[in-house]
């Protein structure tokens, strides 16, 4: 049975780092793509990242690079994003998404998906 929880959400501060994780079951994270995904109130859902399996390249979305890291861990089967100087935009859900190959960075090409962790940046 393939899951994936996601966890490390929470309050930060503008300007302040955090790190949130993945854990699969059912599959390895190296056997396939996987990524994080997020969604603002009111706003679709958005790529922030993805570990393309095909060529081992992690995608960044639009103006994130900067500010966001994708790693994965294969002994841990999880994979991580570390978020530095947040700001009050990068409030949402941040979601952890996978499938067997990599068809571009939107939400409709991930078949599993996890539950989803809140991150709120604010003072």
């Amino acid at each position: 049975q393939v899951q994936l929880v996601e966890s490390g959400g929470g309050l930060v501060e503008p300007g302040g780092s955090l790190r949130l994780s993945c854990t699969t079951s059912g599959f390895n994270v190296a056997d396939v793509t996987i990524g994080w995904f997020r969604q603002a109130p009111g706003k679709e859902r958005e790529v922030v990242s993805v570990f393309k399996k095909e060529d081992g390249v992690v995608y960044y979305g639009d103006s994130l690079r900067d500010r966001f890291t994708m790693s994965r861990d294969s002994a841990k089967n999880t994979v991580y994003l570390q978020m530095h100087g947040g700001e009050p935009e990068d409030t949402a859900v941040y979601y952890c998404a996978a499938d067997k190959t990599y068809s571009g960075p939107y939400d409709r090409f991930y078949a599993y998906w996890g539950q989803g962790t809140q991150v709120t940046v604010s003072t």
